[in-house]
């Protein structure tokens, strides 16, 4: 079952709030997937890797070549019958190879094998990217909530200070209490400052990733089809995962490098064709009569033979290259199973931890809401400090932040999970931004190519420059969430009210 509906519900969204000022998730990934730079060089390099095959195939189809030359004897002896004055020759060869002893069939099957690697390898750069653009995307969902907490906090300080400023000079509080609560807003400024360059730091993050600002983002649609445990999880990633599968086609094609390499010392076979023709262009035998004739032509059919007695030991060295490079993948693909397999159990247990921190922090926002309205109440009767006011506030603002930072781990960690399961790439998501590329529409054009006369036009960038994009600022895009803002300001119990009230 494909996760196609991952980002329905988000198209849904963005039709029922009618003009595309909002960003969703799926408008990133679709940008992401047309204009990426990275990616579109990922393509490029599995198209050039698909040129392997019919450059492997050539070795094993006939050649045609015409050599021409004219010579002219600047010094001639007395002869003239052996040294005329000019020649003008010319010869065509078609040579067919008839056994190479498996060289070339060898180095085609290779070739073949890695032209499906490189397509899985470019499925895990998609998958990368979109995890990277999720990532992005809920980092500055993230900050900006965290900015506006920090905002909402800064606002609450001021009016905590300006009222232990003013019940300062009524004699209700000492100089330490106004102290306390300027030291504290002097923090939460600074604090508000960091979160503003984290955020500031996310949208250039975003940019880079996607090819545009960020708008006003909604929030994403749920993730689906996320595994029970992580052995389930483990169990799809070994059978889907496009890098291990990529590592495995790799290690299959080094096999047909060996065998390759070892055709190098045995003999090789071919039909050789040829035609000759020369003109003396009247200089042959002159001087004499009557002259000989001065053209001539001839035809050849033969077979030609090639037995390696000794070459220096090349073939053993490339022999033994070939042994070691298969040897090599073969460690590869147990290396990247390994990073597949902790790549997985990772993200599974990121997800499953971020989803009781979300929890845990969702009950101590209201606990600290509480507890924040019951020292407040508390305070205006003297039984509880400034300081404690300040805690209190410090505390939800904490829980608060908390909260949102593990909302923003759980999707990231749930997105990258179906990652490593393989299934977040653009053929699982079921993006609508036009036609997906299809690296096989190369592969079949190019596999059974002959001409020597192919090529292309020249190659016009499709990933867009960010050049012209304007530096981010931290405004947010996004109100504040009003589960997350507590009206602190105008709680009964505030300072600011319990001074209005005396």
């Amino acid at each position: 079952m494909r996760v196609s509906v991952l980002l329905a519900g988000v198209a849904m969204i963005g039709m029922v709030a009618g003009p595309a000022a909002a960003d969703t998730l799926r408008e990133a990934l679709v940008k992401a997937y047309n204009t990426n730079p990275g990616l579109a060089a990922a393509r490029a390099d599995v198209r050039a890797t698909d040129e392997n095959v019919p450059i492997a195939k050539s070795a094993g189809r006939p050649s045609l070549s015409v050599n021409g030359n004219y010579t002219e004897n600047a010094l001639n002896s007395s002869n003239s019958l052996a040294n005329p004055d000019r020649q003008l020759a010319g010869n065509t060869q078609l040579t067919v190879p008839i056994f190479r002893g498996g060289r070339v069939a060898n180095s085609v099957k290779g070739a073949e094998i890695r032209s499906d690697a490189a397509r899985d390898q470019l499925r895990g750069t998609e998958s990368d990217l979109f995890v990277g653009v999720v990532g992005a995307y809920m980092d500055v969902i993230r900050d900006e909530a965290i900015v506006g907490l920090n905002k909402e906090n800064v606002k609450v300080l001021e009016v905590n200070l300006q009222a232990a400023r003013d019940r300062f000079q009524v004699g209700d509080l000492t100089r330490t209490d106004v102290a306390q609560s300027d030291a504290r807003l002097a923090l939460a400024r600074s604090q508000l400052e960091t979160a503003m360059a984290r955020l500031i730091s996310s949208k250039e993050n975003y940019i880079r990733l996607v090819g545009s600002p960020p708008g006003v983002l909604e929030d994403p649609p749920v993730l689906p089809n996320l595994p029970e445990s992580p052995d389930a999880a483990v169990d799809v990633a070994l059978k889907n995962n496009p890098v291990l599968l990529a590592a495995v086609r790799a290690g299959d094609a080094s096999k047909y490098d060996v065998s390759a390499a070892r055709a190098a010392r045995l003999p090789t076979l071919s039909g050789v064709v040829g035609g000759n023709y020369f003109n003396y262009l009247g200089s042959f035998g002159s001087g004499t009569s009557p002259k000989p004739g001065q053209t001539g032509s001839a035809g050849t059919v033969g077979v030609q033979v090639t037995l390696p007695l000794y070459q220096g030991g090349l073939p053993s060295a490339q022999l033994r290259q070939a042994q070691e490079r298969r040897a090599q993948a073969l460690e590869t693909v147990t290396d990247t199973e390994r990073a597949v397999i902790s790549q997985t159990r990772s993200a599974y247990a990121i997800w499953k931890s971020s989803l009781e921190v979300i929890a845990s922090a969702q009950r101590a926002v209201e606990a600290n809401k509480l507890s924040l309205e019951g020292v407040r109440a508390e305070n205006s009767v003297g039984n509880r400090t400034i300081l404690d006011i300040l805690n209190a506030e410090q505390e939800l603002l904490n829980s608060q932040v908390t909260l949102v930072t593990a909302q923003r781990d759980a999707y990231v960690a749930g997105f990258a999970l179906l990652a490593a399961m393989g299934q977040a790439e653009a053929r699982d998501l079921g993006l609508d931004g036009g036609a997906l590329y299809d690296p096989l529409t190369n592969y079949n054009k190019v596999k059974g190519a002959w001409s020597d006369f192919g090529g292309k036009p020249d190659y016009k960038p499709t990933g867009t420059s960010t050049r012209n994009a304007p530096p981010q600022d931290s405004s947010q895009g996004r109100p504040l969430d009003p589960q997350l803002n507590a009206p602190v300001d105008t709680a009964p119990g505030s300072p600011a009210n319990v001074l209005k009230t005396n």
